[in-house]
C-alpha cells in the first residue's frame, strides 16, 4: 500500500484572505453530508487553508449560501467537486450557481474540475481488491481474478468512458486476469449483465468494486447483485469491495485539483464533450441550451433543503414505490400513522431504495389501512402502524413479502 505525502501544501504560504468550498451532491442520509464534511476539516488540515463544505441539493449549506458567507470573509474562492466524474453536475448546475455568485458577490472564485482519473484513485482501488482478495483467500498472482469496477452510470458519455479508462488503468501492470467496467444503471454495460458474462470464463475469484464514495443504497445494490451471483455460480467466488469512502489519498487528489483551479490550469475533456461536439446520438445536447435549462430546472426542483425527506431525488427513479391510501375511511384507521412510520423507517435505513408517498382510494374500503408496494404489484391490507417496521425490514430491505398482511397481489 502506498503512503500518501501529508506534508501540508501550504506550509510555506500563508492563505489568510482565500477559501475552498468543498462541493458534494448531498444526500438525505445525513451520514453521507457527514462524510463530505470530514473530507474538508481533512483537506484543511494537510492544505493549511480554510475549507468549508457546501452542497448541490438535498442538505445544507448550498453553494449559493456557502459562497455568501464566505464573500464577507475572504476576497478568493476555489470550488472543489467531489464528483467522481464530469457530467451534468460538473458541467452545467455548479457552473450555474458559481457565476450567480460571481454577479452578486464582490469574490473572486475559481471553478475546480472533478476528480477524475488519478493515480492515488487507481492506487486506492487497486488497495480495495487486495483487500477483497484477502477476504476470498485468493491471490491474483496465483489465482485467476477478474475485478469489475461499477460505477453509477450517466447520460453523459464522457464520464462513462472515463470509467473504461480507469478499469482499463486499473488493468495494466497488474496481474488481474481481467479488469470490466460495468455500471449500476442508465448506460450499460449493467453489472449483473458484466457478472454473467464473466462467468463464462470461469475464473476463480470476481472482485467487485463499487466506485463511489459513499456507503449508500447504490453501494448496497452492489453488494446485493454480487451476493446474487456467487449463490448462482457456486464455481466462482465474488465478493463486493468497499467503496472509496474518506481514505487520505482521496486529498491528494483533491490538493491537485485545487492547485489546477487557482493557477488556471484546469484541463476538461472537451474534445469529447457533448455540448461541444457532434456525437452521434447527442446532436441536441451540442451548443448547451437544453443544458441550461435543465440546470435551471434543477435548481427550482431542489430550492427548498427544509424538508428534503418528503421529496425524491428527482434524477433516479427508485427501486420500489409504496402508496399509503390516506382517503377517508382508511385515515380513520390509522393510515397517517403508517405513511409516516414508513418515511421514518425508510429514512433511517441504509438499504431502502423507495419512494413513500400517499394515495386516494385503492377502492378496497372497510379492509385497510391499504399499503400498496411496487414493482411487485403486492397490497398489504389492515397495516397497523405496528406492522411498519415489517414491511421495511422484510419486504423493502430483503424483498420477502409479509404474507400474513397480503390484501391482493395483483
Amino acid at each position: 500500500m502506498s503512503t500518501p505525502d501529508e506534508t501540508p501544501i501550504g506550509a510555506s504560504e500563508t492563505f489568510d484572505d482565500e477559501a475552498i468550498l468543498l462541493v458534494g451532491h448531498g444526500s438525505r442520509r445525513e451520514k453521507s453530508n457527514e462524510q463530505v464534511r470530514n473530507l474538508a476539516a481533512d483537506l484543511e488540515s494537510r492544505l493549511g487553508v480554510a475549507v468549508d463544505a457546501a452542497f448541490l441539493e438535498l442538505a445544507e449549506p448550498s453553494i449559493e449560501d456557502a459562497l455568501a458567507e464566505l464573500s464577507e470573509v475572504v476576497s478568493r474562492v476555489t470550488v472543489v467537486h467531489c464528483s467522481l466524474f464530469a457530467a451534468s453536475h460538473v458541467k452545467n448546475d455548479v457552473p450555474l450557481a458559481i457565476e450567480q455568485a460571481r454577479s452578486r458577490h464582490d469574490i473572486a472564485i475559481d471553478a475546480g474540475s472533478h476528480l477524475g482519473i488519478h493515480p492515488a484513485i487507481i492506487d486506492l482501488l487497486d488497495d480495495r481488491a487486495r483487500a477483497v482478495e484477502a477476504d476470498l483467500g485468493v491471490d491474483r498472482t496465483t489465482d485467476d481474478v477478474a475485478v469489475v469496477l461499477c460505477g453509477r452510470g450517466s447520460s453523459d458519455p464522457d464520464a462513462n468512458g472515463d470509467v473504461h479508462k480507469l478499469a482499463r488503468l486499473l488493468y495494466e501492470g497488474r496481474a488481474f486476469d481481467r479488469v470490466e467496467a460495468s455500471f449500476i444503471g442508465i448506460t450499460e454495460p449493467t453489472l449483473e449483465d458484466t457478472l454473467h458474462g464473466l462467468s463464462k470464463h470461469r475464473p476463480d475469484a470476481v472482485v467487485v468494486l463499487p466506485y463511489m464514495l459513499g456507503d449508500g443504497v447504490l453501494t448496497q445494490r452492489v453488494r446485493d447483485w454480487t451476493a446474487d451471483f456467487d449463490d448462482d455460480y457456486p464455481y466462482v467466488e465474488a465478493l463486493a469491495g468497499d467503496p472509496l469512502g474518506t481514505d487520505s489519498r482521496l486529498l491528494d487528489v483533491f490538493a491537485d485539483r485545487w492547485q489546477e483551479a487557482r493557477t488556471d490550469s484546469v484541463a476538461m475533456s472537451c474534445d469529447t464533450c457533448k455540448y461541444k461536439v457532434d456525437l452521434e446520438g447527442y446532436e441536441e445536447d451540442v451548443g448547451g441550451a437544453r443544458a441550461m435549462l435543465r440546470a435551471l430546472a434543477h435548481r427550482a426542483a431542489h430550492a427548498d433543503r427544509e424538508d428534503v425527506d418528503e421529496e425524491p431525488h428527482t434524477h433516479d427513479a427508485p427501486e420500489k414505490h409504496v402508496a399509503v391510501c390516506t382517503n377517508r375511511t382508511c385515515a380513520e384507521m390509522g393510515s397517517p400513522a403508517v405513511l409516516e412510520g414508513l418515511r421514518q423507517s425508510t429514512r433511517d435505513s441504509d438499504h431502502c431504495d423507495v419512494r413513500i408517498t400517499q394515495s386516494s382510494c385503492f377502492g378496497r374500503c372497510g379492509e385497510g389501512p391499504i399499503v400498496a408496494v411496487y414493482p411487485e404489484n403486492v397490497w398489504y391490507g389492515d397495516v397497523a402502524d405496528s406492522d411498519v417496521e415489517r414491511i421495511v425490514d422484510e419486504h423493502l430491505e430483503r424483498d420477502r413479502i409479509v404474507s400474513d398482511l397480503v390484501d391482493q397481489l395483483l
